[in-house]
């Protein structure tokens, strides 16, 4: 059976969409902050279709399928490792790691701990802090200590279930940037651009009943693997260098949020 007919690669079959744009990376304040954090051209987001019901207890079949389909062998993107540019995927994924990611929070007030534990000032500028290292991090201020020195009495203000939210992951994944990261004095642009990346991404709905607005997104960090070892998201492991696919079952999308820490676009 080939592997894109129904029935092959656990019955799923998947579409690009390249109509599919996410302005929260195109939006030119966003293009700036990006290219300031050092991850402008090196992160990337892509939309594909899938034509079966998705079934979460089923994360490994849903993710392998994916990445054996050779309508993403031929479109999901990805920075070479030995020429820096964008290429296709383009080889057999023989194995995936997918971890699931809770995706729960609907609200940025998720970050106000910040300013009530003397982290960020009432004005919204970050704490500074004396210098120190978290490998390979440097920490120059109380919000990377939050974020990275497990040693720090401010480490306990989110939880290991509030660090596991997609939310934070986003927002730290932008706080810690690429290799030539220059860091915000102040707060908002890293909650608005942590904001609009995660409204892009994540679909919600009203539940008919209550009214209430829930996520019906489903969210794994990926890993695939082919005959050598890890070739996807990279061969090089890197905290900042990351895949998340984002599932909405009943669009039946699926949206990739790729990033490749290295050196990004200065000018």
């Amino acid at each position: 059976m080939a592997a894109g007919e129904p029935g092959a690669s656990g019955g799923y079959c998947f579409r690009f969409l390249p109509q599919r744009t996410f302005a929260s990376l195109s939006a030119p304040e966003t293009t700036g902050r990006l290219r300031q954090w050092s991850m402008l051209g090196r992160i990337k987001a892509q939309a594909f279709g899938f034509d079966q019901t998705f079934r979460a207890y089923r994360k490994e079949e849903f993710v392998l399928a994916f990445f054996k389909d050779p309508n993403v062998i031929a479109n999901l993107e990805l920075l070479s490792d030995s020429s820096g540019q964008w290429m296709t995927l383009g080889t057999e994924v023989k194995n995936v790691e997918a971890t699931g990611v809770p995706c729960t929070q609907l609200s940025m007030s998720f970050f106000n701990r910040l300013y009530d534990e003397n982290i960020v000032r009432d004005t919204g500028h970050i704490i500074k802090c004396l210098d120190s290292f978290c490998d390979p991090f440097p920490i120059s201020d109380e919000l990377r200590k939050v974020l990275l020195d497990e040693d720090s009495e401010k480490y306990e203000v989110f939880s290991k279930p509030d660090r596991d939210e997609f939310l934070f992951c986003l927002f730290k994944h932008l706080c810690l940037g690429g290799s030539l990261c220059q860091y915000e004095d102040v707060l908002g642009p890293y909650l608005e651009t942590a904001k609009l990346l995660y409204k892009d991404l994540v679909s919600v709905r009203k539940h008919p009943q209550t009214k209430k607005i829930q996520i019906t997104s489903s969210v794994f960090k990926v890993t695939a693997y082919d005959s050598t070892g890890v070739c996807y998201p990279s061969t090089r492991s890197h905290e900042q260098t990351f895949s998340y696919l984002i599932v909405d079952p009943i669009k039946r999308h699926v949206n990739v949020l790729y990033h490749c820490f290295g050196v990004g676009e200065m000018s």
